[in-house]
């Protein structure tokens, strides 16, 4: 495997625990394979930490049944960790992506509550706290990732109490309400009070965790701090999540993605005004909200379709989970029906691409939208909406952005909007699209300042700095 070699575990003194490994298996056109490393802002924050500390990376190598060894990919240690089909159709289609997902995500859709989903997620949990606890140095710092693996903190420290460990939940943490719904929610609070610090993306999510500890377990609370009755303190404290914006903005930069982003113009038949919506194919983006307002847009004459065009790309998701396979024709039929009932001759108001591409294509597109719609109906962050403004070459363009994202509460000068409004989404939309060149560039001007201020480096940084001030033996 190219890159890639194998060997035992060694320890490693930082260690991040997460659903998937940070590579994806490839196969070449001879019909050999090859580790590369993913996407994704996470690899880049880590890299730098984990090659100071020799660090280790624990996660599932995206196969089920593929027995993967230890192994080196890029002088990374990979510590892969087994899972079944049985696992991945009742631990993570099932208690993650079936159960958790849409009850943290204010039950957009219905949590389905299965016993034999959550036993396999604890035995999966299981797992994946003895890898970690095997290859952690004594002393070590663990960084446990999102909510599929919400036990881990505290098995971890049952195995190993030497270590410091922090945990990270990327999506919301739901209110009182609604997560005392879950049958299991005594035993995922325990899960998470084995961290030493528990990370969420708002304040409000550090606050609805810190407020049911208080009213189930009567622990001493006072502000972010937790007082366990083993005498431990457990911080809970807000990290709104970044990207990596200074490589976001040099590959828009560049002449290749410029000449790119001119033929996507070109390819649009040159419009003035190009709306961009991109997405995971989820029921939580909003995207049937979107489209729709945007086809009564031009069912209303409010925008002609030989002038505007609105591209959404809708990256495939979870295609063997039943609500979304019923999304996915749902969006198909929408647009199928608002291009056939107001596109122009060669000119479909509506380009839907169901496809997945690669960062080089995405960075193009950024740049070539005038105007980004980002209209989730929750979303813990939303790094689309911080990759926009990154690509944008000057001051330009403008952002519609769901109120209901955490990055709302950062690019508070985007044209905010309640997705569930679709006269004021509309309103909203032609208001980006029509403001002066003034007005824009005022707002992307902050925009921009913040997501370079606050990037992938500043986030994690200030985590791993908080974590290692906490801890055993610690009184911080």
């Amino acid at each position: 495997m190219s890159a890639a070699r194998r060997g035992a575990s060694r320890r490693a003194s930082f260690v991040v625990v997460a659903n998937r490994l940070p590579v994806d298996r490839v196969e070449n056109p001879d019909g050999s394979q090859e580790w590369r490393t993913s996407p994704g802002g996470l690899v880049t924050a880590f890299e730098p930490v984990m090659r100071t500390h020799r660090g280790a990376w624990v996660g599932w190598p995206g196969s089920p049944d593929d027995d993967v060894e230890p192994f080196v990919h890029n002088d990374l240690q990979l510590e892969p960790v087994h899972l079944s089909a049985d696992d991945v159709e009742l631990y993570y289609e099932g208690f993650s992506n079936g159960t958790l997902w849409p009850l943290y995500h204010d039950v957009v859709a219905p949590p389905a509550y299965h016993r034999d989903w959550w036993d396999r997620y604890v035995t999966v949990n299981e797992r994946f706290a003895e890898a970690a606890a095997r290859v952690a140095d004594d002393g070590g710092q663990v960084w446990i990732q999102d909510y599929q693996l919400q036990l881990v903190p505290q098995l971890l420290r049952q195995l190993r109490p030497d270590l410091k460990i922090g945990f990270f939940l990327h999506i919301p943490f739901p209110p009182t309400e609604l997560f005392q719904q879950l049958p299991w929610r005594s035993q995922i609070l325990q899960g998470l009070l084995g961290a030493d610090l528990v990370g969420f993306q708002l304040p409000g999510g550090a606050q609805n965790f810190v407020r049911l500890v208080r009213q189930r377990f009567s622990y001493e609370t006072r502000r972010d701090r937790i007082r366990t009755p083993d005498g431990r303190t457990v911080v809970a404290r807000a990290y709104p999540i970044a990207i990596d914006s200074s490589s976001m903005h040099d590959l828009a930069m560049s002449e290749e993605t410029a000449a790119r982003a001119q033929e996507i113009r070109e390819d649009l038949g040159n419009p003035t005004t190009i709306f961009l919506g991109v997405d995971r194919l989820d029921y939580t983006k909003g995207l049937p909200e979107r489209i729709r307002a945007f086809g009564e847009l031009v069912a209303d004459g409010a925008v002609d379709p030989a002038d505007a065009v609105f591209l959404q790309v809708a990256t495939p998701s979870r295609e063997r989970v039943e609500q979304y396979r019923i999304l996915r024709d749902d969006i198909d039929r929408l647009v199928g029906r608002i291009n056939g009932d107001t596109g122009l001759l060669g000119r479909p108001p509506i380009i839907y691409l169901h496809n997945s591409y690669p960062r080089e294509e995405m960075a193009a597109m950024y740049r070539a939208a005038d105007v980004m719609v980002v209209t989730p109906l929750r979303d813990g962050m939303n790094l689309v909406a911080k990759e926009y403004v990154a690509c944008r070459d000057g001051d330009n363009g403008a952002l519609v952005l769901s109120e209901f994202t955490g990055a709302a509460k950062e690019l508070r000068q985007a044209y905010l909007v309640n997705p569930h409004d679709i006269d004021g989404l509309k309103s909203t939309m032609l208001a980006a699209a029509g403001d002066s060149s003034r007005n824009k560039a005022r707002r992307m001007r902050i925009m921009r300042r913040h997501v370079f201020d606050h990037d992938i480096d500043h986030w994690a940084g200030q985590f791993l700095d908080d974590l290692g001030k906490l801890g055993p033996g610690s009184d911080y």
